[in-house]
């Protein structure tokens, strides 16, 4: 039987990052659900399709093929068959993928695969809804957070350190409303899963957060 970790949790808490390492500490295959959304909010945006048009979202997911596959250890995405990995890391596909991923048709396409990945190998898999809707049975669920402002200076230096022009408020701002927009929708909001453990990684280095993940997951699965 497969091992799941599930981690959640708010937009620039570390996720991805966290997930990656642990995942490569344990030899479990990493599983970057939100690249996957971004992936299709790619999509939609090359379609011009605005985010508050739900059929035109609905009929485009038809047109849609999104795949993964693992490069020396990194997960690739592909839509129709394109890798997309390295156009899918802006602002304007992470506004997309907030605004486009509280329709049903969205999520229904991509949870099917994400399933069929969790069922077949020991992963960890990082997102919104993961303990809570996604893989409701794995044996760890994790709900990682930051402060708002912790979270909005991280992307910032994130951006900056690849010669992006950015602003600091603003991406503070966006970091709000997605927050806002994840916990309130309608499908599968954003929120901490009854049995998941809480870590704050405001005042948390990378390793501290990974060892504090290791942790739990050895105190339940034994390992």
């Amino acid at each position: 039987m497969s091992v799941n970790i599930a981690i959640d949790g708010p937009a620039g808490a570390g996720k991805s990052t966290i997930a990656r390492k642990l995942a490569a500490e344990l030899g479990f295959v990493y599983v970057d659900t939100g690249a996957m959304y971004r992936a299709l909010a790619y999509h939609f945006l090359s379609c011009g399709i605005a985010p508050e048009n739900g059929e035109a979202v609905a009929a485009a997911c038809k047109g849609a093929d999104v795949t993964i596959a693992y490069a020396d250890g990194e997960q690739q995405v592909f839509l129709n068959g394109e890798n997309v990995s390295g156009k899918i890391r802006t602002e304007e596909v992470g506004n997309m993928t907030s605004a486009v991923s509280v329709y049903p048709a969205v999520r229904a396409k991509l949870v099917e695969i994400q399933r069929e990945i969790a069922a077949k190998s020991d992963v960890i898999m990082d997102g919104r809804d993961i303990g809570t809707c996604v893989l409701p049975g794995a044996q760890v669920k994790i709900y990682l957070t930051a402060g708002t402002a912790t979270r909005a200076k991280r992307r910032y230096d994130e951006l900056t350190a690849k010669g992006q022009a950015c602003d600091l408020a603003k991406i503070e701002r966006d970091i709000e409303d997605r927050d806002y927009r994840d916990m309130h929708r309608e499908v599968s909001p954003l929120r901490q899963a009854d049995d998941a453990v809480l870590i704050d990684s405001s005042q948390m280095g990378i390793d501290e957060v990974v060892a504090a993940i290791r942790e739990v997951y050895e105190g339940v699965c034994g390992r």
